[in-house]
């Protein structure tokens, strides 16, 4: 059985979904600031917090992609990058956005990225609240 703490809210999910967004834009971005940039930068004037820092990134990748894999699957996770995928398709052949502008482009695709990043973060609450069944390694600890 579930504890009402263990329950997903909105804000849970919004929560989420703003640390997977925090991730994807620190560590690259169109923009002259993110990580990827400050890191190129570097290799011409090094600076030693570029490896601490790319630590915790790496750390935060780690979590979020582990937990998308975990609770998403492969399969899930073609669904949802075709899902969006077609999403970003539709936006273009709309022409609300040319696919030659590279830079609105990357920023849809990186908040795409971020949305199946948050998702995957959530989905194990939501398989559980429509299913009714608990992942096979959690505990009651």
């Amino acid at each position: 059985m579930t504890d009402k703490k263990d329950q997903l809210t909105g804000a849970g999910f919004l929560l989420r979904l703003l640390f997977a967004l925090l991730l994807v834009l620190l560590t690259y971005n169109p923009s002259e600031y993110s990580y990827y940039q400050w890191m190129v930068a570097s290799f011409t004037n090094f600076q030693v917090a570029v490896i601490p820092v790319g630590v915790i990134l790496l750390i935060g990748w780690t979590i979020y992609i582990r937990a998308t894999l975990h609770s998403l699957g492969m399969w899930g996770l073609l669904l949802a990058f075709a899902l969006f995928g077609s999403l970003l398709w539709m936006i273009i052949d709309w022409g609300i956005v040319s696919a030659n502008n590279i830079v609105a482009v990357t920023w849809i695709v990186e908040i795409i990225m971020a949305l199946v990043l948050g998702t995957g973060m959530s989905w194990s609450h939501v398989r559980r609240k429509l299913s009714g069944q608990q992942d096979v390694d959690e505990t009651d600890a």
